[in-house]
């Protein structure tokens, strides 16, 4: 009956003398029998189930009994309030004096609905609490999980997909550090699975131009050790000390890479002919509270290409492609910068370290030419010109890329560093300003604008005319 009840009436009994719970109910039924009427019995309410069995809880103190009658119904409010104060007529128990005051009359439905509410509003704090997701962290996590996806085997063991056919390839020690290289664009890591160097990674190290990035602790000199013995390793780099791989951001990943050493400048042979890290291998290891953002990737490699191919920074006297000299990150780091620097059949081309390019002309002589260092300079080289451009600047306005107008969203999606400006000899359309919002783009400089359904306030867009203007006030 108490789960269909509607009512719960509650009421308190007080007799003079000691009384039982069966008195009690005796005095119920006897006392209200044909009060209310045959529609109204007692006995045939709960002969119909109308109304449920009387509970009862009674105690004796000091010669008096003090309880609580508990009735549940089904009936409506009126009939029920009847009910109760027909209760309240009762006026012995038993042999004694008692007294029946009805306390309350508790609507069943409503303290389930207090119940309902009251859950309802947890499930909706807990069931939907972070399950919305922002645009850039839907984005992130669909490039999270495409990379993941791309996680392949090497004979058996985790690694990125270009480590079959790369000509350089990263050892870390485990899966998580082959995923976590991944999130971060670098495709040709292998795993060792532990300090055991298995044969298949072993025999790799002899074929291709090999770079450890192992954990800043024990375990990752156990592995070099045993990779040095076994198979080859090229160049040497390290996580910050007592730090792992697959801890490290984006930042410290890409400067750990930068900070690598050749192998023989770091390794040392003790007395009884074991291979040892040197001592000042921390200095392999970025700073793990001092390594600011790289906002130049290609930068940072073509500095790499000069130091790892003649072992000085100048490259004047390197013109060669990082895979040309064994750096991991050449095949990871798609950028037009990387590209100008290889050697041209035809032409004897390079790009110094100040932006600057030397190019011989048909006497013979060399003249230089400064590359646009303002924003309006960049402007007048590409949009003025009419060269059909698009070129992506950093803080500084030096170029990060450059390729053609109509490929600008791409540019824009695919770029390793994220551009402050960009510059683009065509029409600016809503897909490029979406994603340049999208990517953090400052500004943006194009011939023409296009009609925008949604104008981001994080960009500023102008139109090379605007431009001139503003600068001539």
């Amino acid at each position: 009956m108490q789960d269909t009840a509607k009512y719960l009436i509650h009421a308190d009994i007080t007799a003079d003398g000691v009384v039982e719970r069966s008195d009690v109910v005796g005095a119920v039924f006897g006392q209200t029998e044909g009060l209310l009427g045959d529609g109204l019995d007692l006995r045939d309410l709960q002969d119909s189930s109308k109304v449920g069995r009387i509970d009862v809880e009674i105690d004796s103190q000091h010669g008096q009994s003090f309880g609580e009658i508990t009735i549940a119904t089904s009936l409506d409010k009126v009939e029920t309030a009847i009910l109760a104060a027909a209760l309240e007529t009762i006026e012995r128990v038993g042999p004694c004096r008692s007294t029946i005051d009805v306390d309350a009359i508790e609507d069943v439905r409503a303290a389930k609905r207090r119940e309902v509410v009251e859950r309802a509003t947890t499930l909706l704090h807990d069931a939907f609490d972070g399950s919305m997701l922002s645009s850039q962290e839907l984005v992130e996590e669909v490039r999270q999980h495409v990379r993941v996806d791309d996680i392949t085997n090497y004979r058996g063991y985790p690694a990125g997909p270009r480590v079959a056919d790369s000509d350089a390839v990263i050892v870390v020690e485990g899966r998580a550090d082959v995923l976590q290289l991944l999130q971060y664009g670098i495709k040709n890591a292998v795993a060792v699975e532990g300090t055991n160097v298995p044969d298949p990674v072993a025999e790799l190290t002899r074929e291709r131009t090999v770079t450890t990035f192992l954990d800043g602790d024990r375990g990752g000199d156990l592995v070099l050790r045993e990779l040095a013995q076994i198979g080859e390793v090229d160049y040497v780099a390290f996580a910050p000390p007592d730090r792992s791989v697959e801890d490290l951001d984006r930042s410290k990943v890409m400067a750990a890479l930068r900070n690598k050493q050749p192998y023989d400048a770091v390794a040392e042979t003790d007395e009884s002919g074991d291979i040892t890290v040197a001592a000042d291998r921390a200095e392999l290891a970025p700073d793990p509270d001092g390594v600011t953002d790289i906002t130049n990737a290609t930068d940072s490699v073509l500095a790499a290409l000069g130091t790892d191919a003649a072992g000085s920074s100048d490259s004047e006297t390197n013109p060669h492609t990082e895979s040309e000299v064994g750096d991991p990150m050449a095949e990871e780091v798609e950028s037009a910068a990387v590209t100008e620097t290889a050697a041209d059949s035809d032409s004897e081309s390079t790009a110094d370290a100040d932006g600057t390019d030397d190019t011989d002309d048909t006497d013979g002589e060399t003249e230089a030419s400064e590359t646009p260092r303002t924003l309006g300079g960049h402007v007048s080289a590409v949009v003025d010109a009419d060269t059909d451009r698009v070129r992506l600047l950093d803080d500084e306005f030096e170029s990060l890329a450059e390729g053609d107008a109509d490929e600008a969203f791409e540019r824009l999606r695919d770029a390793e560093s994220v551009p402050a400006a960009v510059v683009l000899d065509a029409e600016l359309r809503q897909r490029v300003l979406d994603v340049a919002a999208q990517r953090g783009v400052d500004q943006i400089v194009a011939a023409t604008t296009g009609e925008f359904v949604k104008r981001p306030a994080s960009v500023r867009v102008r139109t090379a005319d605007q431009l001139r203007q503003t600068a001539d006030q």
